[in-house]
């Protein structure tokens, strides 16, 4: 067999840049070694009819219309905005960290933003170069809130000190000194209306899939001009340089007797429990149902990698894969895993709509010459 492209790996990325490939006449192979399209944002209805997040929750938010309008060609939406809760001891707080936190916290009454955002002045440490997780929310919220919130989900998640992690892994939780309770203040906040494996069905459509494939093992059987690969790129590798970390997920779903199970779609555990938190998806569906599916959430090492661990070795270690990349004609890295970065859901798709346009625009420049 014989492709214009060979994709690895049928998760947001690679979707989307086969789509757009095979969009413009091109003749599309993607692979996956699971046994399912998607990726981690793969979902499945159980036995009772329940919308399951198989790798964990995914709610979609974005402020690119762009990538808004290019997903709503594969879905219809449920308008849907997240909101989460920290729980300490017998009481929950709403987060990111706004108003309504602070007081309950501190058992105080700021009526308004000014007042919120005096206290918080107050309270923050005074770090002229922020190097680390820990100390970019010392310097934003202060010591009570990063003992109680932050510290220890910090280490739950990661396995180790958030002084050995980039200030990026706390600096996308905002601080707000109003009340605005929702977790994210994009101005587009949805669920796809038919779950996010539809969604995906729709976009590889006109492309080949081929599940349960090794890379190994499709390279000796096809031929194709160029490959867009969306694993671990120290894998590709055969991890010439080394390993790059990851942190991964161990999820642990309970189906329960009864319409719902907590008040929130997320509840976060900082300081009790070996999970770092609780997801009741069915919040975010819309799903009528007289029974509900939880999931515990518990970091792991040793699974499908999930999170890339940034700090300055694993930084300086992608940059050599990186380096090693850019020798290769007619590859390309996309993806979390490809790029060793964290990208949210509208990132990845925004990242690969660009990388799509880069292969369409070499692509006909190559035939341009050919002609």
């Amino acid at each position: 067999m014989k492709y214009d492209s060979l994709i690895v790996g049928c998760g947001l990325a690679g979707s989307v840049i086969a789509e757009r490939l095979s969009s413009q006449g091109e003749k599309v192979l993607v692979i996956d070694k699971r046994d399912h399209i998607g990726g981690n944002c793969y979902d499945f209805r159980n036995d009772d009819g329940l919308t399951v997040h198989k790798y964990g929750p995914h709610l979609f938010h974005t402020d690119d219309k762009k990538v808004y309008e290019y997903l709503s060609r594969f879905t219809e939406w449920r308008p849907y905005e997240l909101r989460v809760a920290a729980s300490l001891g017998n009481e929950l707080y709403p987060l990111p960290i706004n108003r309504d936190t602070l007081n309950k916290f501190f058992k105080i009454n700021l009526r308004t933003e000014d007042e919120a955002a005096r206290f918080i002045e107050l309270k923050k440490e005074k770090i002229s170069i922020v190097k680390n997780a820990k100390q970019q929310v010392l310097s934003t919220i202060g010591r009570e809130i990063y003992d109680a919130f932050f510290k220890n989900y910090t280490i739950k998640q990661w396995k180790t000190d958030p002084e050995n992690l980039d200030a990026s892994v706390t600096a996308r939780i905002p601080i707000r000194t109003n009340t605005d309770d929702r977790y994210f203040t994009d101005k587009y906040q949805a669920m796809p209306l038919n779950g996010y494996a539809k969604m995906f069905e729709s976009m590889l459509k006109n492309v080949d899939v081929k599940l349960n494939e090794n890379f190994e093992n499709i390279v000796k059987k096809i031929s194709f001009e160029k490959m867009v690969y969306t694993g671990p790129i120290d894998e590709f590798f055969g991890f010439k340089f080394g390993r790059l970390p990851y942190r991964s997920l161990d999820f642990q779903f309970e189906t329960l007797d009864r319409e719902f199970f907590q008040e929130y779609c997320l509840i976060n555990y900082p300081n009790e429990y070996e999970f770092t938190r609780i997801t009741e998806i069915k919040h975010a569906t819309g799903e009528k149902n007289e029974k509900t599916v939880i999931a515990r959430e518990y970091p792991i090492e040793g699974g499908e990698p999930s999170y890339p661990i940034p700090n300055d070795t694993n930084h300086n270690i992608y940059g050599r894969y990186e380096k090693e990349a850019k020798n290769l004609k007619n590859v390309w890295f996309a993806g979390r895993l490809g790029q060793y970065k964290y990208f949210n859901m509208d990132q990845t798709v925004a990242s690969a709509l660009e990388t799509a346009d880069e292969i369409l625009l070499r692509c006909k420049i190559k035939r341009k010459i050919n002609l």
